[in-house]
């Protein structure tokens, strides 16, 4: 007796989606922190605006946003309708962390604040793709997005004044 499947939404269980978007973020936000190094001299040597939050404040922002981006990718990973919709989500989310997580390496490893604003520059365009994908899916999922998107845009503007800053 074969089982047939008419209505493909919601075909991938929740533990599914819950788990790789959390395993996804965690993974991101741990590569991430690796390249991050605050105390090093060459970051205390930046000359930084005097708007910047505190180091421990990055932190505490941080990891709510990552919360609510695997909340959020979990959520519209289970409107999509088929494996088609599932694969271009998860492929724009997969697109947006990397990116998340490049930043660091940008501009903590490679010590380089310009790098570092074209890369949050991109993962501004990202945050933006994200956010309509996730809305043709789910709005509720992506109204979850925006504090993440406002965060990234926060950080571009402080990122580029590192640049005006340091020549």
């Amino acid at each position: 007796m074969a089982i047939t499947i008419t209505n493909t939404r919601n075909a991938v269980g929740p533990w599914l989606r819950y788990g790789a978007t959390t395993a996804a973020v965690t993974a991101t936000a741990v590569l991430g922190a690796r390249a991050v190094d605050p105390a090093s001299v060459w970051y205390r040597s930046l000359r930084k605006p005097s708007w910047q939050p505190p180091s421990w404040a990055f932190g505490a922002v941080w990891t709510p946003l990552y919360a609510t981006i695997a909340y959020a990718g979990g959520r519209a990973l289970g409107e999509a309708e088929d494996r088609h919709e599932r694969t271009r989500l998860a492929a724009g989310l997969t697109t947006n962390l990397a990116l998340n997580a490049g930043w660091n390496w940008l501009f903590f490893r490679l010590h380089s604040p310009r790098a570092g604003l074209a890369g949050t520059m991109l993962l501004n365009v990202s945050n933006v793709d994200l956010i309509r994908r996730t809305a043709q899916l789910d709005r509720r999922a992506a109204q979850t997005l925006l504090p993440y998107a406002v965060w990234c845009a926060f950080a571009t503007a402080l990122n580029a004044s590192i640049v005006r800053k340091n020549p």
